[in-house]
């Protein structure tokens, strides 16, 4: 496999995606749905606006919109109004919001099952692959809050000035800089 050609690796890559996808596929729930559910669990506090979702999935306004609206009358997400300005909404998980995320996948068994070197070397890989496609697009990281630029011990967010929760350095950010 040392002369694997890139569209070899994407096609790999696409029916990996796609099968994970038809994994989380149900009655209740799309795989845009899932997306956004998934993403929503481990995104901080300050990420979980509709264009944080739209620009982490890579998925139109409008689509989301429609998506966390689904996922709200679906009972597992809740909408929040910002006090001082009424244009700004934020999305939680509900606890079958949270639930529906936590459910066993197929992906999930058989990637914990790899050895961990093999694990590390996907990670690495697609971690470059995605860092590649994102400077591309000129797109945002979304990194973990601890890798970022502006975390600094306590846990605190410099750009923001904000102290974080014990769980946010562990969390998604749109604010992430490398």
């Amino acid at each position: 496999m040392a002369n694997t050609s890139p569209s070899d690796l994407r096609a790999l890559f696409d029916r990996v995606t796609r099968l994970s996808a038809a994994d989380v596929w149900n009655a209740q729930l799309n795989p845009a749905q899932m997306a956004t559910l998934e993403y929503l669990a481990r995104a901080n506090r300050f990420s979980r606006a509709p264009s944080h979702v739209a620009d982490y999935l890579g998925a139109t306004r409008g689509t989301v919109s429609q998506t966390l609206k689904a996922l709200e009358r679906k009972g597992h997400v809740t909408e929040t109004r910002s006090s001082t300005d009424k244009r700004r909404t934020t999305y939680s998980l509900t606890q079958s919001g949270a639930d529906a995320v936590a459910g066993d996948q197929d992906i999930q068994q058989i990637l914990a099952a790899l050895p961990a070197a093999t694990r590390d070397g996907l990670e690495s890989g697609l971690r470059d692959v995605l860092s590649a496609l994102l400077a591309r697009r000129d797109s945002r990281s979304f990194g973990l809050c601890r890798s970022c630029k502006h975390h600094a011990t306590g846990p605190y967010c410099q750009l923001l000035d904000a102290a974080l929760t014990a769980e946010e350095p562990n969390q998604i950010c749109h604010e992430h800089a490398a």
